[in-house]
């Protein structure tokens, strides 16, 4: 499994998060790109094929599932964020959230 450590995510990287709404809501990075695992396969020409992806969920788990299945579609850019927006908040990344509360992981 191809994967990248929060700390090591370039800044010009493509951050596909992939959990659920509520979660996406409460804390997500600047500028990555929300759609939820279970609606990937209906969107796949909005993952780019010649930018780095980086997967994103809450722990590893969901993304690591979605590396698996683009790579298998062919995507050769993708890595899975090694431990999720957890491992992301921990590092001290960025964050922001659109329901008028302090970013945060649930």
């Amino acid at each position: 499994m191809p994967w990248v450590s929060a700390q090591d995510v370039p800044d010009d990287a493509y951050l596909l998060d992939v959990r659920e709404d509520d979660e996406w809501m409460a804390g997500h990075a600047p500028g990555a790109h929300h759609v939820p695992m279970m609606e990937v396969p209906a969107r796949l020409a909005d993952v780019p094929t010649d930018a780095d992806v980086v997967v994103v969920c809450r722990m590893g788990g969901r993304s690591a599932q979605v590396v698996t299945y683009l790579s298998k579609q062919g995507w050769d850019n993708v890595r899975n964020l090694e431990g999720g927006m957890e491992a992301w908040q921990s590092a001290g990344r960025p964050m922001v959230s659109e329901d008028g509360q302090p970013a945060r992981v649930v």
